[in-house]
């Protein structure tokens, strides 16, 4: 019996991996251009995203096969405005958001982030979408914040030992310090000026727990994670205890308001500034809990503290560059001649090189995913089932089409200044560095306003140059996280020389 069993299991396995073989090759990816092992395996994707390297890796697949490509079984990545426009504008958000968006829970509670249906995400983004409009974002007391924070970033400068440090930390506090100003004023974060924010910063930016969390998504059960555990192969569990105790503790003391207030009760103790994303949320008619609350509360402030942060980050160190030098000294020109801190928001060449820096630096590089809605779909001519998982990534809408952005590498901030209204529309309708759409980033806004700030106060009075690196420049490559991208190395070691006007005074 065993003799005979043996050859029909055989068979049987022959058989079952003949079928699986026919229906990949009669699949609807099959006619995608891509490497032929991703038509039966995920396992080159995978291997990409545990490196960190997934942005480049599929841009090289769209230099090579255009425009769509096949990334794995399923899962399709197109480069084109018409299938931008489908996969996130269409019925006005898009397709829904696939299970990958489940990693971005706070305390274990979903966030408006991490919904993945459109309903239940356009209910929680009316609750929010108020505090980051532009007029919330402008008022005095938001401006002031940010303002005061900008200064504290350019007197650290001006202070450093030969006027040289690491502004990837010092970039990173103050984005710490401008989310948390907007999020929950006053109990926000003092990073530039204070050790102990400064450390719950670097808790948040330098998590190394890439491998591990991609490892838990891709196998829930556990058991790969535990067998390497075993051998010590995976870092240890992301934790962001002091991160995390920020939060609760500014939302706590906020709810204790509500509830003497219910109460008839007065409180000595301040709540937060009417502008703050905390006083929408304290609304006891909005219905959320206290793990709610500072589950979006600690959303927000980690996204803009790698967001804006590395963006400034990868700008700076652009503009310190040799070949950047004429590029400094016309910002600081238009900058000198519209002194008023007021007017940073109508510059336009202060605009044209943070868009730039943002076109070829967006802190969220890589692709979008989404699920093909029930029926199917045609997306830029090619047909897909429901289900496939399909994404643009900002990394190649900013450099694939080259008749939009010619010389897509080099930095060109008088590409955005408008000298052809065509080509102009053109590049704003591919500009994704805030995604598109109703699920588009809630928080530009406030984050044009900071960075805006930044350079504005930073280089009216300094020019900067690279920093002494002990003979180790920085790798300053991309380093791809679960969706944002970093500065591989994590230093920026930049030079702030004072600017001297041309009446001789010192700016």
């Amino acid at each position: 019996m065993a003799l005979f069993t043996a050859p029909v299991l055989l068979g049987a396995v022959v058989v079952a991996a003949l079928v699986w073989l026919v229906s990949r090759l009669r699949s609807a990816d099959a006619a995608v251009p891509g490497p032929v092992l991703n038509l039966f395996s995920s396992l080159p994707l995978k291997y990409q995203e545990f490196c960190g390297n997934r942005t480049q890796y599929i841009h090289q697949l769209h230099r090579r096969y255009g425009s769509v490509v096949r990334l794995a079984p399923g899962e399709v990545a197109f480069a084109s405005l018409p299938a931008l426009k489908e996969i996130y504008l269409s019925h006005g958000s898009g397709y829904d958001k696939t299970s990958f968006y489940h990693l971005f829970k706070q305390y274990s509670t979903p966030t408006m982030f991490s919904t993945l249906d459109k309903q239940t995400h356009s209910k929680r983004r009316r609750l929010l979408a108020d505090r980051y409009a532009n007029s919330n974002v402008l008022k005095a007391d938001a401006v002031a914040g940010i303002r005061e924070r900008a200064q504290n970033f350019a007197t650290a400068a001006a202070q450093a030992p030969n006027q040289t440090h690491d502004t990837y930390i010092s970039l990173h506090s103050f984005a710490f310090d401008g989310v948390t100003h907007h999020l929950f004023h006053p109990f926000g974060s003092n990073a530039l000026r204070n050790a102990e924010d400064e450390n719950v910063m670097r808790e948040v930016s330098f998590d190394n727990t890439l491998p591990r969390r991609l490892l838990e998504y891709y196998c829930p059960s556990g058991l790969p994670t535990k067998f390497l555990d075993l051998f010590g192969l995976l870092p240890s569990p992301r934790s962001v205890p002091r991160a995390k105790q920020i939060v609760l503790d500014a939302v706590d003391a906020t709810l204790d308001g509500v509830a003497r207030e219910e109460k008839g009760e007065k409180s000595d103790a301040p709540g937060p500034a009417d502008f703050t994303l905390l006083a929408r949320l304290r609304d006891p008619a909005l219905g959320l809990s206290r793990m709610q609350i500072a589950a979006e509360c600690m959303d927000h402030m980690a996204a803009g503290i790698e967001t804006t942060g590395d963006v400034l980050c990868w700008l700076m160190w652009q503009l310190s560059q040799p070949a950047c030098r004429g590029i400094q000294d016309r910002l600081y020109a238009e900058l000198r001649e519209n002194d008023d801190p007021a007017k940073y928001d109508s510059l336009p060449y202060l605009n044209a090189v943070l868009k730039e820096g943002l076109r070829l630096y967006a802190s969220i590089p890589m692709s979008l995913p989404r699920h093909v809605p029930a029926g199917g779909r045609f997306i830029d001519g090619t047909w897909l089932p429901e289900g496939t998982i399909v994404s643009c990534q900002p990394y190649t809408m900013h450099r694939f089409d080259e008749d939009v952005f010619p010389n897509p590498d080099e930095f060109n901030p008088d590409r955005w200044l408008g000298t052809d209204p065509e080509l102009d529309a053109e590049m704003n309708r591919r500009f994704f560095a805030f995604s598109s759409g109703g699920r588009g980033c809630l928080g530009k806004h406030l984050a044009m306003a900071e960075m805006k700030m930044l350079l504005q106060e930073v280089y009216q009075r300094f020019e900067t140059v690279m920093g002494d690196t002990d003979g180790k420049p920085a790798d300053m490559s991309f380093s791809d996280q679960i969706i944002s991208s970093r500065p591989k190395d994590q230093r920026c070691m930049l030079k702030f020389v004072p600017r001297v006007s041309d009446e001789g005074v010192q700016t």
